[in-house]
């Protein structure tokens, strides 16, 4: 199939298809003889591999070690390896985003509730003092 056909198939530009070719994410593509490239029916299935992947956090580097050697010949070892190693780097991620909200929460309710009278700058080293004391008691525990 044409790039047209693969582009409105997978739903991706005609340029990221040609990106991920560049890149070798998409096996060799032959061409044809009006030098049209001619993709096989597992460029979409490819595609659709690498949007997911990418979509779950996986960089193109690690979705290149993904992907089969050959058509249906999966690594199945490194393949769950990399998802489960994908799954804790996500965990990880998600603690650090709950520890900032946390944060930010506690930055926001001490700008609402700033005793009358007190100047910015002196409620922003309340703030300050208090996400310290905040750190501080944690690395105590």
């Amino acid at each position: 199939m044409k790039i047209g056909e693969l582009a409105k198939l997978s739903g991706l530009a005609t340029s990221r298809i040609r990106f991920y070719e560049a890149s070798g994410l998409i096996r060799s593509v032959e061409r044809r003889a009006n030098g049209y490239r001619d993709y096989g029916p597992e460029a979409v299935w490819t595609l659709e591999i690498i949007t997911s992947a990418q979509n779950a956090g996986f960089s193109l580097e690690e979705i290149r070690a993904l992907l089969p050697v050959s058509t249906g010949t999966w690594r199945h070892g490194e393949l769950l390896e990399s998802l489960k190693r994908k799954v804790s780097e996500i965990e990880v991620l998600q603690q650090r985003l709950a520890q900032n909200k946390a944060q930010l929460l506690v930055v926001i309710e001490g700008i609402e509730t700033k005793p009358e009278g007190l100047q910015c700058a002196e409620n922003t080293q309340r703030l300050l003092n208090s996400l310290r004391e905040g750190k501080q008691e944690k690395a105590k525990a």
